[in-house]
């Protein structure tokens, strides 16, 4: 199969407009009647689904930390059929773990070089001028080998500002593909895990065609298209993550939205029948599944609602005497006895395992995390290594159950927050990336 050119889009850091640039992008090169196929860099669950509203292609994360060789191939091998590839970055374009491995830092620099993508770097200028050019030239020195298209100015006050700023860039060589305005609205609403979800955004499409029309108004669209590369490797389909069951009642509403597409991906691919179904809607899953997964989400938003929902955790109840259930983060925490919201007050959740869960005593827990299983959880054995990703702010006030993993971070220190197991419910607060490939 031919590999599409691509392009990344990064930036020197998070809050740059770089999600903007990329929705945009998507939306007008679609518009012009180019197939674009867009991907994530790194471990971000939320910023695929706005990808797919602005592309109409599912976007996949591509993550040198977490995946191995077969599977970074089988993923990279989803741009089957496309025009171009557009990456996403995740922070600034160099961050990633913090030490070096075999597994590689897993930044977006690392992403593109193994893509063959140039960088598109997006800079915000304000505050300054000609010294934005010495910040984009040492990201484009940084890593020399590192193809580099050029860079976007991002909230460009006046034309006198946009005149300085170009000066700068052209007296370091660097190209300038477009110019952007500064402008209040061109933001997406945001909440305390990133963006809020595209489900919950009010007018998204709508939000998508407009950032669309400023970008083809200020940026040079051909010149991007020109500057998109491509390694040399042909693209081979290579099979994703495997199902754990044959048929699957996977809860899917607000509440409960964080599954990677290419996990999902694999399931379909595989055979496996997806049985969607809402907590929040009180519903039950499906009597005749093999398996109910909870992902990750926002329980803590909808407590009173799922503490209410007596159908949904009646049945859950029924499936867990016989057969398995699996909750990720979120998912984990619905499952527990309680979650205490951001008020303190306390709610009852569906009490398959002892957890009892904060968000009025909030602290961050972030990072990727690799787990070697004592128990199984569907699809993979005790003994099993596996690598994820936490992100959550929600406090442990009791974990009472056998642990289910010995965790431990990208640096190999150990996490205490390990996961349950009890009967055949299993729970985890990190989401799975991947099962650990040989390197």
């Amino acid at each position: 199969m031919i590999n599409p050119p691509g392009l990344m889009i990064s930036a020197p850091s998070s809050g740059t407009g770089k999600t903007t640039v990329m929705l945009g992008l998507l939306r007008a090169l679609s518009d012009d009647g180019i197939t674009v196929q867009p991907f994530k860099s790194g471990p971000d669950y939320i910023d695929p689904a706005f990808h797919r509203a602005a592309s109409g292609r599912a976007s996949f994360n591509l993550d040198l930390w977490a995946m191995g060789p077969q599977l970074w191939q089988g993923i990279a091998a989803q741009a089957a059929g496309a025009d171009l590839c557009i990456g996403e970055g995740s922070m600034g374009l160099y961050d990633g773990v913090a030490t070096r491995g075999q597994q590689g830092f897993g930044s977006s620099a690392e992403t593109a070089r193994r893509m063959g993508w140039p960088v598109v770097l997006v800079l915000d200028v304000s505050g300054q001028a000609q010294s934005a050019a010495a910040t984009a030239l040492g990201f484009r020195s940084y890593m020399p080998d590192l193809p580099f298209a050029g860079v976007i100015l991002n909230r460009v006050a006046s034309a006198r500002h946009e005149r300085l700023a170009r000066l700068g860039m052209e007296q370091a060589g660097l190209p300038v593909l477009g110019v952007l305005p500064r402008r209040g609205d061109l933001t997406l609403p945001e909440r305390h895990l990133g963006l809020i979800q595209a489900v919950e955004h009010p007018d998204l499409d709508s939000a998508i065609a407009g950032y669309a029309d400023f970008l083809r108004q200020h940026v040079d669209l051909s010149a991007i298209v020109a500057a998109a590369r491509s390694n040399d490797h042909p693209l081979t389909r290579a099979p994703l993550t495997p199902p754990p069951a044959q048929r699957i009642a996977l809860a899917r509403d607000a509440a409960f939205s964080f599954t990677y597409p290419h996990i999902l991906q694999g399931w379909h691919d595989a055979g496996a029948e997806i049985l969607p179904f809402s907590p929040l809607a009180d519903e039950a899953p499906d009597p005749d599944c093999d398996l109910v997964w909870l992902p990750g989400g926002y329980p803590e938003l909808h407590a009173g609602a799922l503490a209410a929902a007596d159908r949904f955790r009646d049945a859950l109840h029924r499936h867990a005497a016989t057969k398995p259930v699996h909750g990720e983060c979120g998912g984990y925490m619905a499952l527990g006895t309680a979650l205490i919201d951001k008020d303190g007050h306390r709610h009852q959740m569906a009490g398959l395992l002892g957890l009892v869960t904060s968000y009025h005593r909030r602290k961050l827990h972030l990072g990727y995390r690799r787990a070697t299983l004592h128990h199984p959880i569907p699809g993979h054995a005790a003994g099993a290594v596996l690598r994820g990703h936490e992100f959550r702010y929600s406090t442990i006030l009791d974990q009472p159950d056998p642990a289910l993993a010995l965790i431990a971070d990208a640096d190999g220190a150990t996490v205490a927050q390990t996961g349950s197991a009890l009967g055949h419910v299993t729970g985890t607060f990190f989401h799975l990336l991947a099962p650990e490939e040989a390197r």
